[in-house]
């Protein structure tokens, strides 16, 4: 693995361990964080098998900094985001919002370089990319409603965090799917790293 991917991993640790100290509901941190319990070990072993981007990599765990910070105060009372909040004259606290178009925005590299393997065409993967980043938005909004009825129901909007808004799920999902459109921006870029990855592919099997 490179050292700049240590790096990146070594300050995303840190990130989370500063953010798993007295969070404000212990009970919802550990809900928001049993899925970097199974998807951090795996993205490490991927990362050494197929090499990804230190780019994508950083992209990936900024994501996931932010959702340290939104499971340590929950996303609905993430406190931080009360200026903007006030700012702006809005009736809730959008720090959610923000973190699930970030998803859409940041993670969409990550899970291109991921699908590029199989694909031979640019403009498929990069389709096959925003439907994988909708269907993981929406998975993910059924997942908390699962595990909040499940497993701590007392918790209720604290972990879902609707903030009394019956559409928030879908509008989370709409937040996610115009973050990954925006990279759509960068046809050209992705052009380049669709080459680069079908070299590495080509190298490997060689």
């Amino acid at each position: 693995m490179p050292g700049s991917h240590k790096i990146i991993y070594g300050i995303y640790i840190i990130v989370w361990i500063i953010m798993a100290i007295n969070p404000k509901y212990p009970a919802d941190w550990l809900l928001e964080n049993i899925l970097v319990f199974v998807f951090f070990p795996f993205i490490v072993i991927m990362d050494i098998r197929h090499r990804y981007s230190a780019i994508s990599i950083g992209l990936l765990l900024i994501f996931a900094s932010l959702h340290s910070l939104g499971s340590h105060y929950t996303y609905a009372e993430m406190e931080h985001f009360d200026a903007v909040t006030h700012f702006f004259g809005f009736e809730r606290n959008h720090f959610d919002r923000l973190v699930h178009f970030l998803f859409g925005l940041l993670v969409f590299r990550i899970l291109f370089e991921m699908i590029t393997y199989g694909i031979s065409s640019l403009k498929t993967a990069l389709f096959f990319t925003l439907t994988t980043v909708i269907s993981i938005a929406t998975v993910y909004e059924m997942l908390e409603w699962i595990a909040a009825i499940t497993f701590h129901p007392d918790l209720g909007m604290a972990f879902l965090g609707t903030q009394g808004d019956i559409w928030d799920a879908h509008k989370d999902t709409l937040a996610a799917m115009v973050g990954a459109l925006i990279n759509f921006f960068f046809y050209t870029h992705y052009d380049k790293v669709f080459k680069m990855r079908n070299r590495q592919k080509e190298a490997g099997e060689a």
